[in-house]
């Protein structure tokens, strides 16, 4: 059972593991957080400037650092790692090889790539990791309370994940915005449009996850031959467009990933 969780750095993605965690029922008193720029943490959890020190190891560290500080934050982290320790890091394109260089100490090392729906325990989870069943057990349970999780085969497929998972809420956001311009340019004041656009996302995506169908076949559903929803789905589908787009997009955040990966590499 895990019982001592140190999280170094709270930031934006950090921040809603932790909210999320507990949400879940995992007690405030079981986090210390090192973040010398977060002002406040929740009520019981532990706030410090600097590592504990004196302390010895916890039973995870969660790094969630930007990745470029690796090489200078490894030497402040690791007298927080020991051989019981789950390493769990969300540093994009810091690959296993890298964290196991940085920490030789550490039981077990998962990269993990969640999203910031981990706050409402909806985010996608990608995992990939030197883990013994054991260990896999224990990040399971840890990732629970946050979403879905899901162990990749590989870790050259954590670029790809990042990229659809990671990144995605964002094209998600931009899609709903995109809705929303395009009605108002149509005619419909923008503020009602921001309205009805990000309800009808919501709405879509609550039935898409309940329903027994996948997307493309619900999308059929929705439309009627010759309808009004079908003409939009023509125009979307024409020279497969919208498909093209998506594959560009994720394509371009995956090789940025890729570019990352090699960096965090030269660095160490």
């Amino acid at each position: 059972m895990t019982k001592t969780i140190l999280q170094f750095g709270c930031g934006n993605m950090g921040g809603a593991m932790l909210k999320g965690w507990l949400a879940g029922g995992i007690p405030p008193e079981a986090f210390t957080i090192v973040d010398p720029f977060l002002a406040a943490a929740p009520e019981g959890v532990r706030l410090l400037q600097a590592a504990p020190a004196g302390e010895g190891a916890f039973d995870v560290v969660l790094l969630g650092f930007k990745p470029q500080q690796l090489p200078d934050a490894a030497a402040m982290v690791r007298p927080c790692v020991g051989p019981q320790t789950l390493l769990l890091s969300i540093l994009a394109g810091v690959d296993l090889a890298t964290l196991r260089g940085s920490f030789p100490q550490a039981r077990a090392i998962v990269r993990v790539m969640p999203n910031l729906a981990a706050a409402l325990g909806k985010s996608p989870i990608a995992l990939v990791g030197e883990a013994d069943a054991a260990a896999r057990a224990q990040t399971d349970a840890l990732m629970a309370p946050l979403g879905q999780a899901e162990w990749l085969s590989g870790e050259d497929q954590m670029d790809l994940v990042t990229a659809l998972a990671g990144s995605g809420p964002a094209f998600v956001y931009r899609f709903i915005d995109a809705l929303a311009e395009g009605a108002a340019a149509l005619g419909l004041p923008r503020d009602q449009a921001d309205r009805l656009a990000l309800s009808m996302v919501e709405g879509a995506a609550m039935l898409a996850a309940a329903s027994e169908h996948g997307p493309a076949e619900l999308a059929r559903r929705v439309a009627s031959p010759g309808g009004v929803t079908q003409v939009g789905i023509d125009v979307l589908d024409q020279d497969q467009r919208l498909v093209a787009l998506m594959t560009d997009t994720l394509r371009g955040a995956r090789d940025r990933s890729v570019e990352m990966t090699e960096l965090a590499r030269a660095k160490t």
